[in-house]
């Protein structure tokens, strides 16, 4: 990836999806696997303000680890932040709190030089359109179903539970998302069914055509994986947390329009427009209550999604 294309990704996080102001303070977390996309951050930060600040530090052991203690306290005191690192602070305690103190930041956990430069090369106010549009579509809505061809069929109990816009504007204080960005998306109270990932998934990455990963769900927790490999890593997990590994913590709906295919990337793949996504494990961090030391997002590329029994028109 050329320096060019870098550079113009980090201009559009930093001033359509941030507005960095000159007298802000900006810290651009990073680790030792992602060193070239914070160091083009840091770059173009400290040619918008005369106080930005990197740190880096070895990669988590998985999404969701808690940062070294110094790297939390620097977030908590930055006005604004960028987390480019292989692990996902998204979900973090430290992220949290950095953003209750008033720091207004982003997050690009497992971002690649590639998923930057496509991800970042979007009209964010398109996609900030489109997510308040279907956003409204579900505000108001009790129950989502969810069912697809691969056999997903599941129903969500949304309840006091607030769905959340994660569009790249973050403009005011406290403000968090994800980038790339383009979801909305909800941490529901319960919910009882079957879904079929068929798209992307850690730590398979892109699956194959004919590959399925089907979780059986019931009160709010996933009872059953077909998959190996992520059973043994929520059972790992359920070791320190608990029955809590096995919470059904996210319900999400694509919104990006600029994203036309899967490419492997979580990160990027659950933007795509007209995907749902669904995550097992910590929601504590999205309005849900449940700590725990994952978070799996799995991605289902054809879906049709209920609001108290009416058909939702997905964007694409």
């Amino acid at each position: 990836m050329s320096d060019a294309e870098l550079r113009a990704a980090a201009e559009t996080a930093l001033t359509q999806c941030l507005n960095l102001g000159p007298a802000e303070t900006c810290l651009i977390v990073t680790d030792d696997k992602r060193e070239r996309i914070g160091e083009t951050l840091y770059t173009v930060a400290s040619e918008i303000t005369d106080d930005p600040v990197i740190v880096r530090y070895p990669p988590g052991e998985q999404h969701g680890t808690e940062p070294p203690e110094p790297i939390a306290a620097a977030l908590r005191e930055a006005d604004v932040f960028l987390a480019p690192t292989t692990k996902s602070l998204s979900h973090t305690r430290a992220r949290g709190a950095a953003c209750e103190a008033g720091a207004r930041g982003a997050t690009l956990p497992g971002i690649t030089e590639s998923v930057f430069t496509k991800g970042l090369d979007a009209d964010y106010e398109a996609i900030d359109a489109h997510s308040q549009a279907m956003h409204e579509q579900v505000v108001e809505a009790d129950e989502i179903r969810v069912t697809s061809p691969q056999g997903t069929d599941i129903t969500f109990q949304i309840g006091d539970r607030e769905w959340l816009l994660d569009t790249g504007i973050v403009h005011e204080a406290g403000g968090f998302s994800n980038l790339p960005a383009g979801e909305i998306f909800v941490s529901p109270e319960s919910a009882t069914g079957t879904y079929v990932v068929d798209g992307t998934m850690r730590p398979h990455g892109l699956l194959d055509a004919d590959q399925r990963l089907r979780f059986e769900v019931e009160d709010g927790y996933v009872t059953e994986i077909s998959d190996d490999e992520i059973r043994e890593q929520i059972e790992t997990a359920a070791e320190a947390a608990g029955q809590a590994a096995y919470n059904l913590a996210e319900l999400g709906i694509g919104t990006n329009v600029g994203v036309d295919d899967l490419v492997g990337s979580v990160l990027l793949d659950e933007k795509a427009a007209g995907t749902v996504h669904i995550a097992i494990g910590d929601n504590a961090s999205i309005g849900g209550e449940t700590d725990a030391p994952l978070h799996l997002d799995g991605i289902l590329r054809e879906p049709t999604v209920f609001a108290d029994g009416v058909e939702l028109e997905l964007p694409a």
